[in-house]
């Protein structure tokens, strides 16, 4: 997987793969696309930005949006 080229972002996307997501690469404005791993989560799903204007809020939602999650594929995991 590449690196985002933003250290907060990139924080925040090992933080869902830990979770259980899957990352998916795009081309484009978006540098990828995280999906909850449990197929009926249709929603569960979050566009990561190449440049967002604030990098630390994008992190904070991608954040935000894995934790929304219902599913605890990792209890390990401590989610903050």
């Amino acid at each position: 997987m590449k690196k985002h080229p933003n250290k907060h972002v990139q924080a925040a996307i090992e933080y869902a793969l830990l979770c259980g997501w899957y990352f998916r690469p795009s081309r484009g404005h978006a540098f990828g696309r995280l999906t909850c791993a449990m197929p009926e989560h249709s929603e569960h799903q979050i566009s990561i930005w190449s440049t967002p204007r604030v990098p630390e809020h994008h992190a904070q939602q991608i954040r935000r949006k894995v934790n929304s999650c219902a599913v605890d594929v990792s209890p390990h995991i401590r989610r903050n």
